[in-house]
């Protein structure tokens, strides 16, 4: 039988006490952290192109760098987590990203930034993960639901909050610094976490080790691959007008996608261990909140991205204003995320469903009082809290309920999973939004940048529509 004695002290109830709230704090400090570090460059983007005169290529990979590493190495450093232990990858995870913030900021030329994103992206991968594993493994009942409805809700306004930080950051020109507070801020914070992170974090339990499944090599280097060939081309594609090893690129992933779960069944199959347990596919509801966290991300980042190509390219706004424009979208998101499960026990079902229409009329809405070429007034931050409660909806309730069903022992590649889906989510939404908006985007001006948002509210509308039939059809089977 496993010993619990390393976790926090958990009431029946699930109810916790000031340690492992400590806890909570301390692991989704940690992923606010790497999740802003996904989209805080974004704004500071044109003045780090000026400063270290970085071609186009190089300012993709500055800003691509970080994500291609956290998505191929996600499942990677959950397993890592399951086999050497969730707090120490944590802790290394962590010492990683915080030294390659420091790099980052110190970098003198474009290759090094590119280069120390990569490594900081690293970095997340072995920490992020082991977020999910730690909440799995020690918190219990109500306890856990209110754990994974605080996690929902940091995971969806990391997005919004990185472009408020990032705009801030590089307006304040810190101490003269330009852009390099974007990568600074994050050492003081993640030395501070670290600290936090040695006293409170429960002890690796000596029967992980014996327990903990081989790492299928043959399945890593599988996965690492096909996530490759799928994200490089995402994030490159538009700058080069999508040349044909793009798409030989995104063909070849499909393929070794196919190799890879043909490879993880047949090991199953053998009584090995593959790299995703099947039995974490089988949990309920876990393929349809694949599905619709992939939307909703997808969407979340497609609104996010346009909007900061309409604001700053096409109405002029400074960083700080860009940033903080998106203000209220992260500060709704963050309040439905943390409130939903207090809601009446009937409305529970349509809550998904719910988040996806209201997220249809919300950036139908936002087309509608920027098409003119204006700023949109008020109207535009109402429509603009709108989409936050809706992606709020549309995306917390679908992660909290399957993670709730997870099993603790499943939680490293259930994270891994997740984690992988939200990242990927994520790309394709900036690679098919953004590439729609600049492709219609015939002209330079405020005019012409609102006639390619609004064809993007439509097919963002679309899109969260088809979130809302996709679930509703799922659940009558």
């Amino acid at each position: 039988m496993t010993t619990t004695t390393s976790r926090p002290v958990l009431s029946k109830a699930g109810g916790t006490d000031n340690r492992s709230g400590l806890l909570l704090g301390v692991v989704l400090a940690a992923q606010f952290m790497a999740l802003l570090d996904v989209f805080i460059v974004n704004v500071a983007a044109p003045t780090i192109r000026t400063e270290l005169a970085a071609s186009g290529a190089g300012l993709q990979l500055i800003v691509a760098g970080y994500t291609i590493a956290y998505a191929v190495l996600l499942i990677t450093g959950a397993r890592l987590g399951d086999r050497i232990g969730h707090r120490r990858m944590y802790l290394v995870g962590l010492a990683l990203f915080t030294a390659a913030s420091l790099a980052c900021g110190l970098a003198a030329e474009t290759g090094q930034l590119i280069a120390f994103r990569v490594v900081q992206g690293a970095g997340s991968a072995l920490m992020i993960p082991q977020v999910l594993s730690l909440i799995q493994r020690n918190f219990t009942g109500e306890g856990r639901l209110r754990a994974l409805g605080a996690y929902a809700a940091v995971l969806a306004t990391g997005a919004a909050a990185g472009q408020v930080a990032g705009g801030i950051l590089v307006s304040a020109d810190l101490f003269g610094a330009s852009w390099r507070p974007v990568f600074l801020v994050n050492v003081p914070i993640g030395l501070v976490l670290l600290v936090l992170g040695v006293r409170v974090l429960p002890r690796d339990e000596s029967a992980d080790a014996g327990r903990a499944r081989p790492l299928d090599l043959p399945g890593l280097v599988l996965l690492a691959v096909s996530v490759s060939l799928l994200t490089v081309p995402l994030v490159l594609g538009q700058e080069q007008d999508w040349p044909l090893w793009s798409w030989l690129s995104l063909a070849a992933s499909v393929a070794v996608f196919a190799v890879f779960f043909a490879h993880e069944s047949r090991l199953a199959g053998r009584g090995g261990a593959p790299l995703v347990a099947p039995r974490v596919l089988r949990s309920p509801g876990m393929g349809r909140a694949v599905l619709r966290i992939a939307v909703a991300m997808a969407v979340n980042a497609g609104f996010l991205f346009t909007l900061t190509l309409h604001v700053q390219g096409g109405l002029g706004f400074s960083a700080l204003r860009a940033g903080l424009t998106f203000a209220p979208t992260a500060v709704v998101f963050g309040a439905v995320g943390l409130t939903w499960r207090r809601w009446p026990a009937s409305w529970q079902r349509f809550l998904v469903p719910g988040g996806f229409a209201l997220t249809a009329a919300g950036t139908l809405a936002v087309g509608w009082v920027l098409g003119d070429g204006s700023t949109g007034g008020a109207g535009l931050y109402v429509a603009f809290a709108a989409v936050g409660a809706g992606l709020s909806l549309a995306f917390s309730p679908a992660l909290t309920g399957a993670l709730a069903t997870v099993r603790p022992e499943d939680a490293a590649d259930a994270s891994g999973l997740l984690a992988t889906v939200t990242q990927l989510g994520q790309l394709v939404g900036v690679a098919t939004f953004g590439t729609l908006f600049l492709n219609r985007l015939d002209a330079p001006g405020p005019h012409a940048s609102a006639d390619a948002l609004w064809i993007c509210a439509l097919a963002l509308c679309f899109a969260s529509i088809l979130g809302a039939i996709g679930g509703l059809v799922r659940r009558r089977r």
